[in-house]
């Protein structure tokens, strides 16, 4: 399984003070060599945390692969396309939120999606679509022309008692086959963390997760490289 790492949070940690440091783009070649297969920032509508320097230095930097997590909004789409990261996942976005809260609404959006999703693909920009682990939104993300799924586990990520974490995992199990019968890509995030994310690896139709928060809080104490390595460590003990 691979990993991505999101370096919001290093954004984040520099922003509180409104200075330099610390640097995500360093964080991100950090993190690479350390074993991530791809780079995540999230450009909010707020640039509450990574900024549109962030992102250009970040493209020019990045040399595994760069996912632009944004909303559906035309701004996003032109950013996109002046930067050409590997990949865009669209995600729903709220101002007053903490961070993201759920999966992106594919069926009231479609048609809007359908349209917003045609000038990334005709650009080279693989698509994913942050959603729920649903048959229904899955269909709708595919014939909406998303090459990949990302699979909403911060449902799992709040259970209690391993018998509701493995419930809430084969429904997510279930969502990662039908969407590889559709020829979708799958990923898996949120709420991942050193003590549930392990889990995933028994998961074969998810190629990768995506994770955060978590490994930022662990680099505070370890050092960035060793939080990375530990979460991979983590992913590849349960295969």
């Amino acid at each position: 399984m691979r990993l991505s790492v999101n370096i919001d949070h290093i954004a984040t940690l520099r922003n509180a003070r409104n200075e330099f440091d610390p640097d995500p783009v360093e964080a991100a070649l950090i993190a690479e060599k350390s074993g991530a297969a791809g780079i995540v920032c999230h450009l909010r509508e707020d640039r509450r945390h990574i900024r549109d320097l962030d992102l250009e230095r970040l493209r020019q930097a990045v040399t595994t692969k760069l996912d632009l997590e944004m909303a559906m909004t035309q701004e996003m789409q032109e950013i996109a396309l002046k930067t050409k990261p590997e990949l865009v996942t669209l995600v729903p976005e709220k101002r007053e939120e903490l961070t993201t809260e759920g999966g992106f609404d594919i069926t009231r959006h479609y048609k809007t999606l359908a349209e917003f999703i045609k000038p990334l693909n005709d650009a080279s920009i693989a698509v994913s679509i942050f959603i729920e682990p649903e048959q229904k939104s899955i269909d709708l993300a595919k014939k909406a022309g998303a090459d990949i799924v990302e699979l909403h586990t911060g449902i799992y990520s709040l259970k209690k008692t391993d018998d509701e974490r493995e419930k809430e995992l084969e429904k997510i199990r279930h969502a990662a086959l039908f969407a590889n019968t559709l020829g979708l890509s799958v990923v898996a995030g949120h709420g991942l963390n050193y003590r549930n994310a392990a889990s995933f690896s028994r998961i074969m139709q998810i190629e990768e997760v995506s994770i955060g928060h978590a490994i930022i809080a662990r680099a505070a104490f370890t050092g960035l490289e060793a939080a990375v390595k530990e979460m991979l460590q983590l992913l590849r003990r349960e295969a």
